[in-house]
């Protein structure tokens, strides 16, 4: 009987033992998710870190300390008032990315990440914004953003964080400055398009008076190609009645009495066209002898049936006055 309690109690123990030994195992093994890493510690001493996967620790021993994310993580800004270098009060707030890239310093380096990260950076903001002039804090959003990630990004690089990018998400000036805004660009806009018109006229009186310039140009050019062409049409003209004169001179010369009918008959009915065409002459006086007008032209008939008419009986053309 004393053996069977014996075997018992060892069976009691073994079990106990056994349940123990499991207990442990479960205890001592450890599943790090994908984008996550733990910290191991030693009796309180950082001994190394867990990446993800399936891991085996020391019971009771080691303890997982720090359990930290490591994937890229967005950091809201909240709103705070900075007043610029031109002492006008502005609301800025921003946003931070920023990724754990060592789990150990980001565990031991620094007391809660996440608010020294926020405060590093609403501290920069201040300094960053305030060195400018409103009209760069509104129109440099991309200088601003490249300043506050330098800084900061070399300030968190011993916590084991890249700092991937700080936006810059509102700038509100105050009503009265907004207000003051809108009237001087209204100013601005009012000013150009008075320029703008200003040019187009000017650009419209130097087109006319090119135009103008040209039509001058193109209408003395009119004018002395017609007073050329007057003038030759005065020389051919001048020409044809010397050659007139000189035929009738050698007619005269040679006894043909034709001649001298035909320059008093031109000259008389000349006189007569610019008697008739006076506005204000009313009556026509005509010569008592009309027997001379007559003869006259019938001097002229004769004279240009005889310079100018039919061919003689031998067929050939009539030959001007004075020819043999």
């Amino acid at each position: 009987m004393g053996f069977f309690e014996s075997m018992s109690v060892a069976s009691t123990f073994a079990i106990t033992f056994g349940f123990l030994g499991i207990v442990l195992v479960f205890l001592g093994v450890k599943t790090v998710p994908q984008g996550t890493q733990y910290t191991v510690e030693r009796f309180g001493k950082y001994i190394k870190t867990l990446r993800p996967g399936l891991h085996l620790i020391i019971p009771v021993v080691d303890r997982v300390a720090n359990q930290l994310n490591m994937r890229e993580m967005v950091l809201d800004v909240p709103s705070q008032e900075v007043i610029t270098k031109d002492n006008a009060m502005v609301q800025v707030d921003g946003v931070v990315f920023y990724q754990i890239l060592d789990a150990a310093k980001a565990a031991y380096e620094v007391n809660n990440l996440e608010l020294a990260i926020l405060n590093l950076t609403m501290t920069n903001i201040r300094t960053v914004m305030g060195s400018m002039d409103l009209d760069q804090l509104l129109s440099q959003r991309d200088t601003i953003n490249s300043q506050l990630l330098t800084v900061v990004d070399q300030a968190t690089n011993p916590w084991g964080v890249k700092v991937a990018r700080i936006e810059i998400k509102d700038i509100s000036p105050p009503r009265d400055l907004v207000e003051s805004m809108a009237r001087q660009m209204k100013a601005e806009r009012d000013k150009r398009a008075n320029i703008l018109e200003a040019e187009g006229f000017r650009q419209a009186e130097i087109l006319k008076a090119e135009g103008e310039k040209q039509a001058a140009i193109l209408d003395a050019e009119g004018r002395r190609e017609s007073a050329f062409r007057d003038a030759e049409a005065r020389e051919r003209e001048g020409e044809a009645e010397a050659r007139v004169t000189t035929m009738v001179s050698d007619a005269i010369s040679n006894g043909n009495v034709q001649a001298v009918n035909y320059f008093i008959a031109q000259k008389y009915v000349d006189a007569l066209q610019n008697i008739a065409s006076a506005p204000n002459e009313k009556v026509i006086l005509m010569p008592m002898e009309s027997s001379g007008i007559l003869g006259s032209l019938a001097g002229v008939a004769e004279l240009a049936k005889s310079a100018f008419g039919k061919d003689d009986d031998n067929g050939n053309a009539a030959r001007p006055w004075g020819d043999k």
